[in-house]
């Protein structure tokens, strides 16, 4: 009883919890982040020395978890689209 109570509790200082609010959307909505070639080698640890002269953009979840990487924003689009995710960007 005492574990409901601080879940209602929480709930009452905010709509949705902070899991809640990463799953929203999850399988859904996939959101655009355009990124300098730094940011992208931290989200994507995999790639490296990537070009330091050109905007990269990210496709994510609904929960930050990285699903593409491309040089074109229309690609990022094309490809949550593809994946029957409605894109969504983020500034």
């Amino acid at each position: 009883m005492n574990e409901f109570k601080k879940e209602e509790d929480h709930r009452a200082d905010a709509p949705l919890s902070l899991s809640e609010l990463a799953q929203l959307g999850d399988g859904q909505v996939a959101y655009i982040k355009q990124l300098d070639s730094d940011a992208a080698e931290r989200l994507f640890p995999a790639l490296s020395d990537a070009p330091k002269d050109i905007d990269l953009f990210a496709l994510l979840g609904a929960d930050g978890t990285p699903l593409a990487l491309t040089d074109s924003r229309s690609e990022a689009i094309a490809n949550a689209i593809e994946n029957d995710l409605v894109p969504v960007s983020v500034h």
